[in-house]
């Protein structure tokens, strides 16, 4: 038992976690930069918040690192079902806020179940694959879209969470993708999506909100209604243009403080980084989350069985996701969907769920040593 937990802290991967820590206390710093303006108790309420979901994070990911996650194999079922009880639950006691229902409230935390729930959708998802011969058939794709995406897709579309609801499309198609298709199923997978797409986008289109068709119409004209619906997209553009090469510097840029750029400390706070610190800053922060992200392909490569390597793909390519979304929408190549950038954006739930997804990766690394008996 000594030898495997001294092979488990030479093993642990610092490298992963270093880089979840810095682009948190990044994020923590231009949080602070961001609301800086607001009185001292307001101010405080912000940052100080995400130091304490840091910290506890931190203390989880710790606990998640310190169990075999083949364990986390066999509740793969209880997990996904867990969360679709919550996500149920947010329709019945579910707390309302800027058009949506996505949050529940245990005492005095309020937390987003959908955050929690891609993490378990990618867990259920891994052990499917895991269980079913490769390459991935007809039979087998359509069980893992009926029975596994079908629900939570249309449960977070109601609340909405247009975001989560198409990452975790992307997910289950990445991770079927990595796992194998036929070449026949392949085809007739895009000749169908092909076909049914116009009627299924008229139905997706009647499905969303206002609010929703006002950010994709923004995102295709922005210059309709430049001080409506495309405010958010044209107040990042400018935020973002405005840092140039080096940037305004830390406590010096204006849109966001001064309350240009709305939800600056949370969809849009890459915005308030790359105006305070210029291109230059922004390539420095890009290779961080490049490094956490072929860290993780690295451990999907050296894990020792295929549900860790499911696994550790699946959260690879959700953090890689949110990553494109947040800063493409940011950057105006993308419609606004309110995706939060993976470790940098205010919000506890995202923050804690991440967290134990980085844990999960540490953990499917620090184990493959049990490849070498």
């Amino acid at each position: 038992m000594l030898n495997v937990d001294r092979r488990l802290i030479k093993n642990f991967d610092w490298i992963t976690l270093s880089v979840v820590i810095l682009i948190s206390l990044i994020g923590i710093m231009t949080i602070y930069s961001a609301t800086r303006p607001l009185s001292a108790e307001e101010h405080s309420a912000f940052y100080m918040k995400q130091v304490t979901w840091l910290i506890l994070g931190l203390i989880t990911l710790f606990l998640v690192v310190s169990f075999d996650y083949v364990w986390i194999s066999r509740y793969a079922l209880i997990l996904y079902i867990t969360g679709i009880i919550l996500l149920v639950a947010v329709f019945i006691m579910g707390k309302t806020g800027m058009g949506a229902q996505r949050w529940l409230r245990l005492g005095p935390i309020s937390f987003q179940p959908s955050e929690f729930f891609k993490l378990f959708y990618i867990i259920m998802l891994a052990r499917y694959l895991t269980i079913i011969k490769s390459p991935v058939d007809t039979v087998s794709l359509l069980r893992i879209f009926l029975f596994i995406t079908c629900v939570p897709f249309v449960l977070l579309i109601k609340q909405p969470d247009l975001g989560t609801a198409l990452i975790i499309i992307g997910i289950s198609l990445s991770l079927v993708i990595a796992k194998g298709l036929h070449k026949k199923v392949a085809v007739l997978f895009i000749i169908i999506c092909l076909i049914s797409m116009p009627f299924l986008g008229n139905i997706f289109w009647e499905g969303l909100k206002e609010y929703q068709k006002s950010r994709i119409v923004a995102f295709i004209e922005p210059e309709v209604d430049p001080a409506g619906i495309g405010y958010h997209l044209t107040q990042s553009k400018i935020t973002v243009g405005s840092g140039k090469f080096f940037g305004k510097g830390y406590m010096h840029g204006t849109q966001g403080p001064f309350r240009f750029l709305p939800e600056k400390h949370t969809d849009f706070i890459f915005a308030v980084f790359a105006e305070e610190w210029g291109f230059f800053g922004c390539i420095l922060l890009f290779l961080f989350y490049l490094i956490l992200i072929m860290r993780g392909l690295d451990t999907a490569r050296l894990a020792k069985d295929d549900f860790g390597r499911l696994l550790a793909l699946g959260i690879t390519f959700m953090f890689l996701i949110y990553f494109l979304i947040n800063v493409g929408m940011t950057l105006g190549i993308m419609p606004v969907v309110g995706v939060p950038l993976p470790f940098m954006s205010y919000g506890g739930t995202a923050l804690l769920s991440n967290l134990i997804a980085a844990g999960i990766l540490i953990n499917i690394r620090a184990r493959r040593f049990e490849l070498f008996h």
